[in-house]
């Protein structure tokens, strides 16, 4: 559909239902700016003319222009379709990752090393940055490793808007040292935290690596919660799968849970971050 198409004829007065209408112009214009939601949910209620607009390619392709949701790919945007759904997917960003703060057990995770006493789940015994987080993963004194594998085609964001629009992938992580028994602080028992995330192709063929040195926390640190972050970005065509893995040990092999804590862990895809 062309842009002219999109816009229809400046000469209409008229709707479908006989009624006056606005110009298609300033009622684009007028669509561009309404709460997104309320577009969508209201405006295709009134006649086809404003239902034919809220489907236009054209209205959504100007909302990204505006916002800044465009290809990373410039060439692409003459023949990407789908602009109304990338909008929504990038606009209502969310995270990717399932049970993140540990309320489900260790649902949804697959745990690819359960050393020592392996994983275990408790309440966060320092006060976490976001206060909604109120349990962590825990560590033993084995290594403990766990992972998802997320599949962005099932998620939505498919081929066209992998490869067209390549948006920002944004990975992040909440972890602590346990440096504390269940009644009374105990700084004597160092761990190590360490993570890898990976984007994979179709076959799931490794095509970029976040994979930072492990971190280690000594003995006596003050168990403040720290945040590991990193973004992907204009990473090529291909990627349709991304794999997180995270997790540690105490250092000391302690009886118990006193390695890394973990929580919050997240995947976001959203708009370029240099726009």
């Amino acid at each position: 559909m062309s842009d002219s198409t999109a816009m229809g004829s400046s000469q209409s007065t008229t709707n479908s239902a006989g009624g006056p209408t606005l110009p298609p112009e300033l009622l684009q214009e007028i669509f561009v700016n309404l709460p997104a939601h309320q577009v969508v949910r209201v405006c295709p209620l009134v006649c086809r003319e404003w239902r034919a607009l809220v489907n236009s390619e054209f209205l959504w392709k100007e909302r990204c222009r505006r916002e800044g949701f465009m290809p990373s790919d410039e060439a692409g945007q003459d023949v990407f379709k789908g602009w109304k759904m990338f909008y929504f997917l990038l606009k209502d960003k969310r995270n990717l990752l399932k049970n993140t703060k540990a309320e489900e057990g260790l649902n949804d995770w697959d745990i690819l090393s359960n050393k020592g006493d392996g994983w275990e789940t408790e309440e966060v015994r320092s006060p976490h940055p976001h206060e909604g987080t109120t349990r962590n993963f825990v560590s033993s004194y084995g290594p403990c490793i766990k992972s998802q594998l997320i599949d962005l085609r099932k998620e939505g964001y498919n081929h066209h808007i992998m490869d067209k629009f390549q948006p920002d992938i944004r990975i992040s992580d909440c972890c602590a040292s346990k440096l504390c028994s269940r009644y009374a602080p105990r700084f004597d028992c160092a761990c190590q935290y360490e993570i890898r995330v990976e984007l994979l192709d179709q076959k799931k063929k490794t095509l970029h690596v976040f994979a930072p040195k492990i971190v280690s926390f000594e003995q006596w640190n003050d168990e403040n919660w720290n945040e590991m972050t990193h973004v992907f970005r204009k990473y090529g065509q291909g990627v349709r799968y991304v794999k997180f893995v995270h997790g540690g040990n105490d250092k000391q092999y302690w009886k118990g849970w006193y390695g890394i804590r973990v929580t919050d862990s997240c995947v976001e895809i959203g708009p370029p971050e240099d726009r």
